[in-house]
């Protein structure tokens, strides 16, 4: 067991076993089994856009067989060999199999990730091509900063392809949650 962040061999691959047995304060992901340490706390602007869009995805979800879950919740994805752990900033999961007391094994069906000016780069790529090779059906990137909602949407060949960024005036339908929208406008509302 490692209770300190320094004990980390960064220049190692772990497994998702490796990962349930760290017990200190930082926030990690996995990647391919390589360390991703997590930007600190984000900014009340971010959480109040998870809060935002999490509220009117639960009032929707209730009473279907979706249920959605905020950061910190583990996703296990492992098409890639090693194992990965994310910690999306909104998981949606119809698939109520995939659900364990640890998070979610498997792709969520919609997955939402709020950008920061720390974490852009991996939501943009790395994360980008982890949720397309392992099945997300639809991606969201939310972007603070221009106030614009990008949705990605799985194909038949299994690529993302983007819609047209939604922004202000504009409302984002969800194809994986057949039925939800929202206003970019009430996305981003204080």
């Amino acid at each position: 067991m490692i209770t300190d962040f320094k004990d980390l061999d960064l220049s190692k691959q772990y497994t998702y076993a490796d990962y349930l047995t760290w017990r200190f304060k930082e926030r990690v992901e996995l990647f391919r089994g390589w360390v991703k340490k997590m930007s600190p706390a984000p900014s009340r602007n971010h959480q109040q856009i998870v809060n935002n869009i999490n509220v009117a995805l639960y009032q929707f979800l209730t009473g279907t067989d979706c249920k959605v879950y905020v950061a910190p919740f583990d996703v296990l994805l492992s098409r890639q060999g090693a194992d990965t752990v994310v910690q999306p900033d909104i998981s949606v999961i119809c698939d109520r199999s995939k659900l364990t007391e640890q998070g979610c094994t498997g792709a969520p069906d919609l997955v939402i990730e709020v950008l920061s000016p720390g974490n852009s780069s991996r939501e943009k790529k790395d994360k980008f091509e982890l949720y397309e090779e392992n099945e997300v059906i639809e991606y969201w990137l939310v972007s603070p900063m221009e106030e614009t909602i990008l949705v990605y949407d799985r194909n038949e060949k299994g690529k993302f392809i983007g819609r047209q960024p939604a922004v202000a005036g504009m409302t984002v339908d969800s194809r994986a949650v057949p039925g939800f929208s929202i206003s970019v406008d009430k996305a981003f509302v204080e």
